[in-house]
């Protein structure tokens, strides 16, 4: 009786600390997510993958009436070829024109609209890519 107690008592004891199976550091999310697993975080125009979660201590937003820019530094477990596809097809959603793009270690996407310009920088490490996106005004002559 013992040795059938024991493994039943064990496995019954691991999986409630593994909990019911649908609470996970990937799946949690703090932006508005919209339909296509895109977040829109403190700039409201700019779309972000599903899989980014936000880094505070790399982000800086400025915000006044009618106008946000700054820095939000990202990170998630995706591949820098599958977040600039991303980019690429979500951002002229929000009526973002890709200018140009450049593919390096360091990918660099440039984006414009009527007053603002947008520059998303992505890096991938071992584990995780890490995303930086700017949103500035467009400076007028």
């Amino acid at each position: 009786m013992l040795v059938v107690l024991i493994p039943l008592v064990f496995s019954l004891g691991c999986a409630s600390l593994r909990g019911n199976g649908d609470e996970s550091d990937e799946t949690v999310s703090t932006g508005d997510e919209t339909e296509a697993g895109a977040l829109y975080y403190d700039f409201g125009d700019v779309p972000i993958h599903s899989k980014l979660k936000v880094d505070k201590k790399r982000s800086f937003v400025y915000h006044v009436p009618g106008f946000t820019a700054g820095v939000l530094g990202l990170s998630g477990r995706v591949d820098v070829n599958t977040l600039a596809q991303f980019f690429e097809k979500s951002m002229p959603k929000d009526n973002w024109n890709l200018v140009c793009s450049f593919k390096s270690p360091r990918s660099v996407m440039f984006f414009t609209k009527e007053s603002k310009s947008c520059i998303i920088s992505m890096t991938e490490k071992w584990f995780k890519s890490e995303v930086e996106i700017w949103v500035a005004p467009n400076i007028k002559d």
